[in-house]
């Protein structure tokens, strides 16, 4: 039996987003992984919030690609203040990439964040924010070299061990103290 792990992107527009996800399902599930995506392999009538929880908690861990989503072409943050910065030519990703691994962070399950080059590094994409490195692909370059990368490999099996961990208590009884 597979272990069944969150698997959070926002709907690919791109070919190449495409591929990239049809290629990390198909590695997660080379490794025993089980990826599943709320409207990709599970489907809930109730609201998506409710729908993506029960979904985290028939999950072991949660991989949230954060993929490039709407281009700010003349923008600013925190205009007319010396810490004004531009924001021309910078990607934002989907509000879900920060809202899923902050509810999979809340209820304890191991989070992996990826995100595409180019896509701005706030909210829970910050630095730091969680707690773990997250690493940025290119989808200019193959996939299939990025995860067969030495960093990849390092930080997916760090990752693998906290989902392990994760499945193993499980099937622990609940602790008084």
């Amino acid at each position: 039996m597979k272990t069944s792990v969150f698997v959070s992107y926002p709907k690919p527009f791109l070919k190449e987003q495409t591929d990239f996800i049809q290629e990390l399902c198909a590695y997660l599930a080379s490794r025993g992984l089980e990826p599943r995506t709320l409207g990709v392999t599970d489907y809930d009538m109730d609201a998506p919030l409710k729908a993506i929880r029960r979904l985290m908690m028939e999950s072991n861990g949660l991989i949230t690609v954060a993929f490039r989503r709407a281009l700010i072409n003349d923008g600013s943050s925190k205009p007319g203040t010396p810490e004004s910065l531009s924001l021309n030519g910078q990607w934002l990703t989907s509000p879900y990439s920060h809202i899923e691994p902050a509810m999979a962070f809340q209820i304890g399950l191991p989070v992996l964040i990826i995100k595409e080059k180019g896509v701005i590094a706030d909210g829970v994409l910050e630095k730091g924010v969680i707690g773990t490195f997250m690493p940025e692909f290119d989808l200019s370059k193959s996939t299939s070299n990025y995860l067969a990368s030495p960093e990849w490999d390092q930080i997916v099996r760090k990752w693998e061990g906290y989902v392990a961990s994760v499945v193993e208590s499980k099937g622990n009884p609940p602790q008084l103290y």
